[in-house]
């Protein structure tokens, strides 16, 4: 099969303390972490399902359930390198994938270089940089992640085959 591939991805985590903020693989300067089975990264669980749909390998918690202690404080950007190994595997490539970080506070931008370089370097820097866009947008102080509650994150992402 040939052809083009768009596949979406969103995810949600509310603020917890006592945790470490993981956005892309890179610790966040930020007094709460994001509470979750795993290291609970929402951009890189955004990311994974926007590229297991599209992939027909299901989504994140089929894969890696929140039920198996084998993923308790999991790496999301390991688990992001082992998702890529099997789309690679089944002839996929990601042509471009967009990220939108909805928070208040963390601000995103002075972080989101490093993130990119990171996300690539995940997927065996076959996707380069800038084909991979992390923007921070608020929610206007509008819903719980206008409150300052949580993270949500939305991501598309376009795969090639054939």
């Amino acid at each position: 099969m040939h052809g083009l591939r768009v596949g979406n991805g969103f995810d949600v985590h509310r603020f917890a303390p006592g945790r470490d903020l993981i956005l892309g693989g890179i610790k966040i300067d930020h007094p709460l972490g994001l509470e979750g089975h795993s290291d609970a990264d929402v951009l890189v669980h955004s990311i994974i399902d926007s590229l297991l749909g599209p992939s027909g390998l299901g989504d994140i918690g089929r894969l890696f359930p929140d039920t198996d202690p084998a993923y308790k404080n999991i790496s999301s950007i390991y688990l992001l390198g082992q998702v890529y190994a099997r789309l690679r595997e089944r002839g996929f490539m990601v042509v471009n994938t967009d990220s939108i970080v909805i928070c208040e506070k963390p601000k995103i931008a002075q972080y989101a270089d490093m993130i990119r370089q990171n996300i690539s370097s995940a997927m065996n820097n076959e996707v380069p940089v800038d084909a991979i866009s992390v923007k921070g947008k608020t929610a206007e102080r509008l819903g719980f992640t206008g409150r300052g509650e949580g993270i949500a994150v939305y991501t598309v992402t376009l795969l090639s085959r054939g």
